[in-house]
């Protein structure tokens, strides 16, 4: 076992079969956040099985070998914990709030969820319905559903651009059999992160792992599952009829991924831009015009790709008036970059961002598996903020250059004609 002290209380393992295992002691809280990553998710899936990876993390909690779903359900929560799991574009995560003292509990469910499944056929069914029922939720919801229809248009011919629900047809054609080749080929501890922060002890950690199994030798020299960069489409508006009370816009353009550096130089131009009431478009689309009550910029850091957009709602009256204020602020940010004084105020704002996301064990649990995850050189806070803090006037103008001149943003319209 390869450990390595990463900084005060922090730790970081590999394990002979490739598990690897980081953990963060918080001293002043007597709880801990523990979770599980797996390097499988909906970025993975052939178009045919759109879906897939997200119906297998519902259906891990239909039942393991040792749990039914109700004591699933109860084994945590009757302590006063949370049993939670999300899948997004790379990773499928499974985490665990607790008392210190139920650390060993939390992981023993998170090990039975993640490694022993029963992926029974006859749940199928019905956690197949409860999927459709979220997409039937996202489909009634035209502010997700632009979303949605935004990334299959940014990526027609790239899983980024796959829904992570998938779709009514692909859901509906799954199978347990399915289900088992994606749990077989994925969920093995060598493409898995586990995560603990909290009140913790590294070694008790790497005991509670070995006692639950994961540190058996690799039966199969089972490859990571890679996503290869493909070009989006740029420059293209999409208009989508939808009886609804607003018309709901996303312009935006794809960016690089999450380990390029420029990622803080980007994230300082999405708050200045569009991160909150203090921002550019805020001011401009709420304020001076009233066009819109939400409006807001936003990005994306993907494995091997990113995104920075805008979404706004309107009434279809003022739809052209609001999309035609967006694109002058988007020609003005191309053009001009950001002044010395908004460059100043973005840094502060982010600074502001990084320390207090980092006030929970969720929080810390969440860094250290996307360190590993995105196999990130671990960086103490203060040379994340001196990095903040580096950030120059040109190179935001290098990027608002190329990433925001209104002629490359995709835009989706959804409302009525």
């Amino acid at each position: 076992m390869e450990t390595t002290c990463l900084d005060r209380d922090l730790f970081r393992s590999v394990a002979p079969n490739g598990l690897t295992i980081l953990t963060e002691l918080l001293p002043g809280v007597r709880s801990v956040a523990a979770g599980v990553s797996v390097r499988a998710a909906s970025a993975h899936e052939p178009r045919a099985k759109m879906g897939v990876s997200h119906l297998l993390e519902h259906m891990v909690f239909k039942g393991t070998e040792r749990r039914s779903a109700r004591q699933l359900a109860l084994e945590l929560e009757v302590r006063g914990g949370a049993l939670e799991a999300y899948t997004s574009r790379d990773h499928t995560n499974y985490q665990a709030h607790v008392l210190d003292e139920d650390l060993p509990r939390a992981l023993d469910v998170l090990t039975d969820l993640v490694r022993h499944p029963l992926l029974r056929e006859e749940d199928l069914t019905l956690e197949r319905n409860v999927v459709l029922e979220e997409i039937a939720t996202v489909e009634d919801t035209p502010d997700d559903q632009v979303f949605e229809l935004f990334s299959e248009r940014l990526w027609p011919d790239h899983p980024y651009g796959y829904s992570i629900l998938g779709t009514r047809g692909t859901v509906g054609a799954l199978s347990a059999a399915d289900l088992q080749s994606v749990h077989g080929g994925g969920y093995y501890p060598g493409n898995c992160v586990v995560a603990v922060a909290g009140r913790v002890d590294h070694q008790e950690v790497l005991a509670l792992l070995d006692r639950e199994g994961w540190f058996e030798a690799a039966t199969r020299a089972a490859p990571r599952l890679a996503i290869e960069p493909r070009p989006a489409e740029r420059g293209r508006e999409y208009r989508i009829s939808r009886e609804s009370a607003q018309t709901h816009f996303v312009f935006g353009s794809d960016t690089f991924p999450y380990r390029d550096r420029r990622r803080f130089a980007l994230s300082i131009i999405t708050n200045v831009f569009g991160g909150g009431m203090s921002s550019r478009l805020f001011q401009r689309i709420r304020e001076e015009l009233g066009l819109a009550y939400a409006i807001y910029a936003y990005q994306q850091f993907f494995q091997s790709a990113g995104v920075a957009g805008v979404y706004v709602g309107t009434q279809p009256p003022t739809a052209d008036r609001a999309a035609e204020a967006i694109r002058a602020e988007y020609a003005r940010l191309a053009r001009e970059g950001l002044s010395s004084e908004d460059l100043a105020l973005g840094k502060q704002q982010l600074k502001g961002q990084v320390m207090l996301s980092l006030e929970s064990p969720a929080s810390r649990m969440s860094r250290l598996a996307t360190l590993a995850l995105h196999d990130e050189p671990y960086r103490p806070l203060d040379a994340l903020l001196s990095e903040i803090d580096a950030v120059r006037a040109s190179d935001v103008a290098a990027i608002t250059a190329e990433f925001f001149a209104p002629d490359r943003q995709t835009v989706v319209r959804l409302g009525p004609d």
